[in-house]
């Protein structure tokens, strides 16, 4: 694609695409683009070849489709129904096993970092030198980050950040390059287990849901790819469509092994990601995070010696609270627009693996540092009374029998300190502890979101929210008559966490599902749903969420739900991408393979005519298949064809259909012919060339398509609208706006 601009706004889009090549070691980058810089008559252009493909989500119904569904007795398709059942179960116990890995690890890993810190504290509090106890934490943190860093950036880039935003891209219909891989899911949790010890303002929560989706996408496929194991099994889910409805499950899984919130799992994965939903299928993604949630709590009830607690909800225990209110959005706003420009930063300045992991390292040292000299310098010290529930309490500067309050929130892993902030007593922060905290604590976790390394948001906005939540009830509570009677700081620290998390990501009715199931208090709904919603409504005048921000960033040719507004005017014809290359139903073989290896087009989904009129549309992918078999009409003839093809040789070959350089077809072959008719999709979506640009937004968005051919009125073909056509436009400053593309 080519981007031509002559201001600094276009210039920026342009800058945008480079975000997952410049991560990468050379200009060829693991997710397959290639990016030059050069300049055109005084214009600097950006020419960037991405491979973001679009799924197959609308299923091709061929001959060969329906001869099997012919063959399917009605006990087949209740085994099939229930094997959908089983691999979501299969996908809940194994999302709550990693979860309770990863939270077992960090627990363990933090500990033991903060028990040798808090022992050298002691030690040189009374007698000087406590500059090596910054020392030492700042080195841990940095070992522990560095671990982190290296494996992201150096073994699977992929596995970088909270993986939130590429979940929501697979779900909305876009293939990520490497999103759900077995290595992706190794890195991932290895990668957040040394993020979250290494002190860095992140939490585990985000790479939950992602480790969920790929959980769910190895599964579903009975084999792994990356390992070359074929198990045999699930052989008939091997394509787009069943595959997206498990990632689904997958992340709702996550969501619940997170926050044990089942149905605040199914809302997540209906409202963040999902552009296709129905009954049954919400039905077993619950049954999917219903399991992961027992899995976590019954492996962490054994772990922690209390076999019959089944109870605790996740990982996160918000506790029970009442009811309250309290709104703001201008935090996530700023959150979104900081993190937006140092994402910027990030591209054109921090993009070799050896810079992004000395980032990492950096970042966890002034972490460390900051920590500490927040710490040393407080004067906040309170009584360490039988209801305190703080794990690693430092005494420091204070005197016998009383801890530091500001250690609390830094010296501590961000789970830990939000529930402090949640259940400590009144009394337990002064203001201006939280105020130095609240600050300093949005702005590292502001810098470190977008570092290579797996991290997610999820927590660090519940703490900047529950810290400044925290501060505004003991300000209401000291400013009117009788405050301290129903101004209860934690409940108000609860109002805040929602606003500032829902100010961020912008999530909406999952949001408030998720945090009242973990709170465990139904009456809290109301007043969580309002504060999301003036978090939202505030946010949305400024920016967009987080993840639509790093979506766009990543150049990624993501639907939203409707087409842009003032968009009725544009027609297919003066959208779609033409001229079109056709085949015949009866096409030479010859012709088919020139077409496929024109590297100067990347086209997978071709009409096929008779003798100009669309009859079918046929695939890259089965095209593919179709030579690799030598489905020639002369073989079969002279009947040197061993079998008739069936739907299993091309599910054998998914999802990694080889390339046609690898397909070897001889010159005698060449002259062969190749009958589409069987393997065609005889029916496929088409709309007249006069057709508005939202009447095709809607079909395409709402029936997943991957094509969308656009015909004349005698039903010839003029033109293909794809998914990169529509997502060109969007609404910007100055109206409906269009970026320059053209393919190269």
């Amino acid at each position: 694609m080519i981007f031509k601009n002559k201001e600094l706004y276009n210039y920026m889009k342009c800058v945008f695409c480079l975000v997952g090549v410049l991560l990468s070691k050379s200009p060829k980058s693991s997710q397959g683009h290639h990016v030059s810089m050069s300049s055109i008559d005084g214009v600097k252009v950006c020419v960037c070849v991405c491979v973001f493909q679009s799924l197959d989500y609308d299923n091709s119904e061929n001959q060969l489709f329906l001869e099997e569904e012919r063959r399917m007795s009605f006990l087949g398709f209740k085994c099939l129904e229930i094997s959908r059942w089983v691999i979501c179960g299969l996908i809940g116990f194994l999302t709550g096993l990693i979860a309770c890995c990863i939270d077992i690890a960090v627990e363990n890993l933090a500990g033991l970092k903060y028990y040798v810190v808090k022992q050298n504290i002691e030690k040189f509090t009374e007698v000087g030198g406590l500059s090596i106890s910054l020392i030492l934490w700042a080195v841990l943190n940095s070992a522990f980050v560095m671990v982190g860093a290296v494996i992201v950036a150096f073994f699977e880039p992929g596995a970088a950040g909270s993986g939130i935003p590429q979940i929501k891209c697979y779900l909305n219909g876009v293939k990520i390059p490497r999103v759900v891989r077995l290595k992706t899911l190794v890195v991932k949790v290895c990668g957040v287990i040394c993020s979250v010890a290494g002190g860095l303002a992140v939490g585990k929560e985000g790479p939950m849901i992602h480790s969920g989706a790929v959980v769910a996408a190895g599964v579903s496929q009975g084999r792994s790819t990356s390992l070359k194991k074929d198990f045999k099994i699930f052989e008939y889910f091997r394509r787009d469509t069943e595959k997206r409805d498990f990632v689904s499950a997958g992340a709702a899984a996550g969501v619940s092994a997170a926050f044990g919130a089942p149905v605040g799992g199914v809302l997540f994965s209906l409202e963040e990601g999902a552009s296709f939903w129905n009954q049954m299928l919400t039905w077993r993604i619950f049954f999917a995070s219903m399991i992961s949630t027992f899995t976590l709590n019954f492996f962490l009830s054994i772990y922690n010696n209390k076999p019959g607690d089944l109870s605790s909800p996740g990982l996160i225990n918000f506790g029970r609270f009442e009811s309250d209110v309290s709104v703001c959005g201008l935090l996530g706003a700023l959150f979104n627009t900081l993190n937006y420009w140092l994402t910027i930063f990030r591209i054109r300045y921090v993009h070799r693996p050896c810079l992004q992991v000395m980032e990492a390292m950096l970042v966890a040292a002034v972490t460390a540092t900051v920590s500490f000299a927040m710490i040393y310098f407080s004067n906040d010290c309170q009584p360490l009374g039988p209801d305190q529930s703080e794990d690693y309490p430092l005494q420091l500067f204070c005197a016998d029998g009383e801890y530091n309050s500001m250690a609390t929130a830094f010296f501590n892993t961000p789970e830990r300190s939000v529930r402090s902030l949640f259940h400590n007593p009144p009394g337990s922060y002064n203001p201006l502890t939280l105020s130095l905290f609240t600050l300093t604590y949005f702005f590292l976790a502001c810098w470190t979101y977008g570092l290579t390394v797996s991290a997610g948001v999820f927590i660090p906005s519940l703490l900047i929210g529950a810290a400044w939540g925290r501060l505004f009830g003991i300000l209401l509570a000291a400013i009117t008559p009788n405050g301290s009677v129903w101004a209860v700081p934690g409940k108000y620290a609860l109002m805040g966490a929602a606003a500032q998390l829902g100010g961020i990501v912008r999530m909406t009715l999952s949001l408030t599902v998720i945090m009242v199931e973990a709170t465990g208090n139904v009456t809290y709904g109301l007043p969580i749903m309002l504060v999301l919603l003036t978090a939202k409504i505030v946010g949305d005048y400024f920016v967009e969420g987080l993840y639509d921000i790093h979506i766009k960033l990543q150049s990624v040719p993501f639907l939203h739900l409707e087409a842009p507004a003032t968009s009725h005017w544009l027609t297919a014809r003066e959208v779609m991408g033409a001229p079109v290359t056709c085949f015949n139903r009866i096409e030479k073989v010859g012709t088919i393979v020139d077409v496929l290896s024109n590297t100067s087009t990347n086209h997978n989904g071709f009409p096929v005519v008779v003798p100009v009129a669309i009859c079918g549309l046929i695939l890259r992918s089965q095209l593919i298949v179709l030579l690799k078999h030598k489905v020639f009409v002369e073989l079969a003839r002279s009947r040197l064809t061993q079998r008739k093809l069936q739907l299993k040789d091309f599910r054998d070959a998914y999802p990694r259909f080889p390339p046609i350089q690898s397909i070897h077809v001889s010159q005698d072959e060449r002259e062969c012919m190749m009958d589409l008719t069987e393997f065609m999709n005889p029916t496929p979506y088409t709309v007249p060339q006069e057709t508005s640009l939202p009447r095709v937004f809607k079909l395409f968005r709402a029936l997943g398509l991957r094509h969308l051919v656009v015909v004349d009125s005698e039903n010839r073909v003029v033109g293909l609208v794809t998914r990169k056509d529509l997502a060109r436009y969007h609404l910007g400053k100055h109206g409906l706006e269009e970026m320059q593309l053209a393919q190269t």
